[in-house]
C-alpha cells in the first residue's frame, strides 16, 4: 500500500482531499491520488469504509473531518507530480501500513485489504504468485497435475484461478483508460483468460478422478465455473474493444471497470478462507455481501451511462451509440458473473459453517 507524508506534521496518510464541484467522491479521489502521490490508476467507486480525523484549520480551530475511502489500483508512478517537493511516498506492507497511520479506523480499513488467511496461503503455496506471473503455464501445470492427490487440490486451483481474475480485471482497467499500450492491455486478457482455462480444466479433471472432495462435486463445478464466466466477460470486453478499435471511454466505463477489479480481490481474499469454513464463515459472508453491494453499484452506474449515451450518441451517432452500448453490456456481465461467485460462496458457507 501506498503512503504520502501530511505537508503540515510530516506524519503518514493516505491521498486525500475535499470535494470537487462537479466530480464524483471516487473521482476526486483520484485526482488527489495523483496530485499528492503522483500515481494514476483505476478508483472504485464504491467506499470500502469512512474515518475520522480532526483537521486543523489556518484559523486555529480543530474540526472533524469524515473521510470516505476508496480503493485505487495504481498502474503507473510519475516521476514528477504535483507535490513531489512537499510529499515523501512510500509503499509499505498491509500490516506496516497500517502500524504507520494514527486513525484506528483506518488502520481497520487497510487491514481489511488482507486477511491473515489469505497471506499464509500465499505463503504456504506459492501458486498465486507463479500464476500471476508466468504466462507461459503449460508446466506449471503439470506441476499441478503430480500434486494432485487422492483427495485432490482443489484449493490451490480455486486460489489460482483467483489471481487470474485479479491480474484480468487489472488489464481491463488499465484498458478503459485508454491511451498507448491498449494491444498490450487487450493480449494479457487473452493470456489470462487462458490461463484460467487449463485451471478450470484441471478442477473439471480432478472432480472426475477424485474420491473425496471437501464440497459436493456439483457445488465444486458450480463455483469454478462462475469464476471461469467472469473472466470469459473480460475477454469478451477486451474483444469488442479491439474488434470496432474504441480508443476512448466513458467514465461510467472506467467506473465499472474499478468495481470489476475490486470486487476480483474481494473475491481473492476469499478464495484461502474456503479452506476452513467454518472457522472463517463470518469474514466470508461480510465479503460477499459487500460484492452484492457493488453489483448494486455497478448497475445504477451501467443504467447511467446508457441513458448519457443515448442522450449524446442515440440520434446523431447511432454506430457509435451501438458500439458502445455492446462494451456496456460485457462490462455488465463481468460484475455479474462476479455475483454469482459470490452466490456460490454463500451457498458454501450456509452448507459448512
Amino acid at each position: 500500500m501506498l503512503l504520502v507524508t501530511s505537508r503540515g506534521t510530516g506524519r503518514w496518510v493516505i491521498p486525500k482531499g475535499n470535494s470537487i464541484a462537479g466530480l464524483a467522491p471516487h473521482v476526486a479521489a483520484a485526482q488527489e491520488a495523483e496530485e499528492e502521490a503522483g500515481v494514476i490508476g483505476s478508483a472504485c467507486p464504491t467506499p470500502i469504509g469512512t474515518y475520522r480525523y480532526r483537521k486543523q484549520r489556518g484559523n486555529g480551530a480543530s474540526l472533524w473531518v469524515d473521510v470516505s475511502v476508496f480503493p485505487f489500483a495504481v498502474t503507473r508512478e510519475l516521476d514528477t507530480w504535483k507535490e513531489a517537493h512537499e510529499r515523501e511516498r512510500r509503499w509499505f506492507k498491509l500490516s506496516e501500513a497500517a502500524s504507520k497511520v494514527d486513525e484506528d479506523d483506518l488502520k481497520d480499513l487497510i487491514r481489511s485489504f488482507g486477511a491473515s488467511e489469505f497471506n499464509a496461503a500465499a505463503r504456504r503455496t506459492g501458486v498465486l504468485d507463479r500464476v500471476a506471473k508466468n504466462t507461459g503455464v503449460s508446466g506449471m501445470f503439470a506441476w499441478f497435475q503430480r500434486l494432485l492427490p487422492a483427495q485432490g487440490n482443489f484449493f490451490e486451483l480455486f486460489e489460482a484461478h483467483a489471481v487470474t481474475l485479479v491480474t484480468g480485471s487489472d488489464a481491463l482497467a488499465r484498458l478503459l483508460q485508454g491511451g498507448g499500450g491498449m494491444g498490450d492491455h487487450i493480449r494479457e486478457i487473452v493470456e489470462r483468460e487462458h490461463e484460467a482455462d487449463n485451471i478450470t480444466r484441471e478442477v473439471l479433471q480432478a472432480v472426475r478422478r477424485t474420491f473425496l472432495t471437501p464440497f459436493d462435486r456439483s457445488a465444486i463445478i458450480s463455483l469454478i465455473s462462475a469464476m471461469d464466466d467472469a473472466i470469459d466477460q473480460m475477454q469478451q470486453t477486451a474483444g469488442a474493444v479491439d474488434l470496432y478499435e474504441v480508443k476512448e471511454f466513458d467514465q461510467e466505463m472506467k467506473d465499472m471497470a474499478a468495481i470489476i477489479r475490486d470486487a476480483a480481490r474481494l473475491t481473492a481474499e476469499a478464495m484461502p478462507l474456503l479452506r476452513s469454513i467454518a472457522k472463517n464463515g463470518p469474514r466470508l459472508h461480510e465479503l460477499t455481501e459487500r460484492l452484492v453491494r457493488m453489483e448494486g453499484h455497478a448497475d445504477e452506474i451501467h443504467a447511467a451511462g446508457l441513458k448519457r449515451l443515448f442522450r449524446e450518441h442515440g440520434e446523431s451517432n447511432t454506430l457509435t451509440f451501438i458500439i458502445k452500448r455492446e462494451i456496456y453490456q460485457h462490462l455488465e456481465r463481468v460484475v455479474d458473473r462476479l455475483e454469482d461467485v459470490a452466490n456460490e460462496i454463500d451457498g458454501l458457507v450456509i452448507d459448512h459453517a
